[in-house]
């Protein structure tokens, strides 16, 4: 029997006439993304019914909009007069003071499924405060757009946690964000009282194609599930001198340099298939790295999103570069967001990735393990 429709945490909350938050002062931590499927943000759904105080709204990396791509400082909100707080910047949790009078903390914010993708760092920043603070916590989950079956990647040393490396997960981290709740609060003794509101008939095997929900872009240059999927390895290269395509209309689905022969790493990386295919092309970025420059690079078109390893093809980039640009391509940036340095010295090396994947699985299988008991989904 095939349970239908798929429906984020908001819409069944709206669904219970919202029981969880009636008569609650809430702090709303959330962004452009926290919509039903009709297309109402949760900020409307709270004050048109009048069953909900919103205190204050705590907003992410990008802001309220989703449109910002440096750091945030407060303001308010212009329609509501309700005070926007940024966890972007010098602070990165609410305070005291924030929650003040809150009965309850709120959270919906639409994920990427990238261990270094920050509103999972928020999340975390969000709980630690509501532990601390003695404030309950609900998480309105969505679904993982790059899905819940695989899990990839190296997990971060321990001396390199950092805002994109909250918690010992891997790059690919396979889980939604209530699921990610659920894992913080019983791995580091949070001790919050926490609810996660769950994605009605959302199943692991699921892609966001699967889910039939409105893609909306969850920052400005994550544009489609596409882009999602690549990510995570990708935007490995983003802290090299290797533009990943930032000021084009495919960030993360294009790479290249004005150093770079595009066609020489297409045959480089569609030697050894990933389920992607590498399309030589040239680009001139319009901001960020190289902008007003000419780069030759390549586009990827993902073939079979089933057999897509977007970590592998990270690497895959690197150790091309390595080979057939050892004296333009500077790879010390790869450490910023990988956080790993066996691995890192492995890629520099040109270990075979096969030896490098078998080295982080036991890794990668203990996380399976611990990630088990908080599966909300199957």
């Amino acid at each position: 029997m095939t349970c239908n429709p798929v429906l984020p945490g908001l819409d069944t909350l709206v669904e219970n006439c919202l029981a969880p938050v009636a008569g609650k002062t809430v702090a709303l931590v959330t962004n452009h993304t926290a919509k039903t499927v009709n297309g109402n943000a949760i900020l409307d759904v709270f004050i048109n019914t009048q069953a909900v105080q919103v205190a204050c709204l705590l907003t992410p990396e990008h802001g309220l909009t989703g449109k910002d791509d440096c750091p945030i400082t407060d303001g308010y909100d212009p329609l509501t007069g309700i005070r926007v707080i940024s966890l972007y910047g010098p602070r990165v949790a609410p305070e005291a003071a924030d929650l003040y009078g809150v009965d309850l903390i709120v959270y919906d914010i639409q994920d990427a499924g990238c261990r270094f993708y920050t509103y999972i760092s928020t999340l975390l920043a969000c709980m630690k405060s509501a532990a601390v603070h003695g404030v309950p916590m609900l998480v309105l989950d969505r679904p993982n757009p790059i899905g819940g079956l695989l899990t990839e990647g190296p997990l971060p040393d321990p001396d390199l946690l950092s805002f994109t490396a909250c918690h010992p997960i891997p790059l690919r981290h396979g889980l939604t964000v209530g699921e990610l709740a659920q894992l913080y609060n019983a791995e580091l003794n949070l001790g919050v009282d926490l609810a996660v509101e769950p994605v009605r008939c959302l199943q692991r095997s699921m892609w966001w194609s699967d889910t039939q929900l409105p893609w909306t872009n969850p920052s400005p240059n994550l544009r489609s599930p596409a882009q999602a999927l690549l990510y995570p390895g990708v935007a490995l290269c983003e802290f090299t001198n290797l533009s990943v395509g930032r000021g084009t209309d495919t960030p993360f689905q294009i790479i290249g340099a004005p150093w770079l022969d595009g066609r020489v790493l297409a045959r480089a990386l569609n030697s050894n298939p990933t389920g992607v295919a590498a399309i030589p092309v040239k680009f001139i970025p319009t901001v960020n790295k190289y902008h007003g420059e000419q780069c030759g690079g390549v586009m990827f078109e993902i073939l079979d999103r089933s057999v897509v390893h977007p970590v592998r093809l990270g690497l895959s980039v690197a150790q091309a570069l390595l080979v057939h640009n050892p004296n333009e391509w500077i790879p010390e940036g790869l450490m910023t967001l990988l956080a790993n340095r066996s691995v890192y010295e492995e890629v520099v090396n040109l270990k075979s990735l096969t030896e490098i994947e078998a080295a982080w699985q036991p890794s990668l299988s203990n996380f399976e393990e611990r990630m088990a008991p908080h599966l909300l989904y199957h």
